[in-house]
């Protein structure tokens, strides 16, 4: 089983959806990337900083589940990354309130010497100089260097992200975020351009509307399962690639078949984030949860049909 490297955020957010609101609790993308792995049971290991305000609790909870925080800085003068924001009605489209960097205004992540040699890394969504930062540390190239980004990095760093982009095999990105990065409205020929860029696969998330895989002309999708209820889909994207890169640190096969797999068990595993505020979803899931959902998935996408 190979090892997994997640680098992204550990953070508080507030949130607000047409069903409650939060005050902090637990968020960021290093958790969420980082709790849904745990379900593979594969040896992951967190990168990311947090301020003297957050509770060690939040860490214990996730070394319980088999997270290694080693590589969780803690500066005890400075405050955790903190975000708020309030969802519409269509729980697709958000507001920023407030984000407050703190500690990770200055965060330099420091890889644990004994996720060095991890065989797949996911990087989060961070600046793409502090991701390029986490390559560079590695004892050798990873089997398969996976990357998540966002518009706001296109915005203000985007020949530092196609630099980073000629270094990683996977990115993972939302359908707005694939067109800006192409130039392009058809997702096809975005990912064609994409491919163009660095990566050998492309994943254009589309929310409640499912996931696409594409790879030299090779196409693949999976849909989301339908909810009665969303209760908040912040970090969804994250437990996405969580359960992604988990599965395939589990499988040890990184082919495109069976990356066909891990979007199923991806997307599976975002169908929980949802269902509650935060974290809380997924820090009860039980494996026996996970399982009768995938089987809802496979009754929903197969289907007997002639072909004459």
């Amino acid at each position: 089983m190979s090892k997994l490297l997640a680098v992204g955020t550990v953070a508080f957010d507030a949130i607000e959806t047409p069903f409650g609101k939060t005050d902090k609790i637990l968020g960021g993308s290093g958790s969420y990337i980082g709790l849904s792995a745990s379900q593979f049971g594969v040896e992951t290991g967190v990168v990311s900083v947090v301020g003297g305000d957050f509770s060690a609790s939040y860490l214990e909870m996730m070394n319980s589940k088999g997270i290694n925080t080693d590589g969780v800085e803690i500066d005890k003068d400075g405050k955790t990354f903190f975000w708020s924001g309030k969802y519409h009605n269509d729980m697709n489209s958000r507001d920023t309130l407030l984000t407050e960097l703190n500690v990770l205004e200055t965060f330099t992540p420091v890889v644990p010497a004994d996720f060095k040699d991890a065989s797949i890394v996911m990087l989060g969504n961070l600046h793409p100089l502090t991701q390029a930062s986490v390559l560079d540390q590695m004892n050798q190239r990873p089997k398969l260097v996976v990357l998540d980004t966002m518009n706001f990095w296109m915005d203000i760093a985007l020949d530092d992200l196609h630099t980073v982009l000629k270094r990683v095999d996977v990115v993972t990105i939302n359908d707005e975020e694939a067109r800006q990065l192409s130039g392009e409205y058809s997702l096809v020929n975005a990912a064609k351009k994409i491919h163009k860029m660095g990566p050998k696969y492309v994943v254009i998330k589309k929310g409640e509307h499912g996931a696409l895989l594409f790879n030299e002309g090779k196409m693949f999708f999976a849909p989301a399962l339908p909810l009665a209820e969303v209760f908040d889909p912040t970090g969804a994207g994250d437990t996405f690639a969580g359960g992604f890169c988990g599965y395939l640190a589990k499988t040890e096969d990184v082919s495109f078949e069976n990356m066909k797999n891990a979007i199923i068990y991806g997307s599976n595993l975002a169908s929980f984030c949802v269902e509650k505020f935060g974290t809380e979803r997924m820090q009860d899931l039980t494996a026996q949860e996970v399982k009768l959902r995938l089987k809802a998935f496979k009754d929903l996408t197969q289907f007997d049909i002639k072909i004459s």
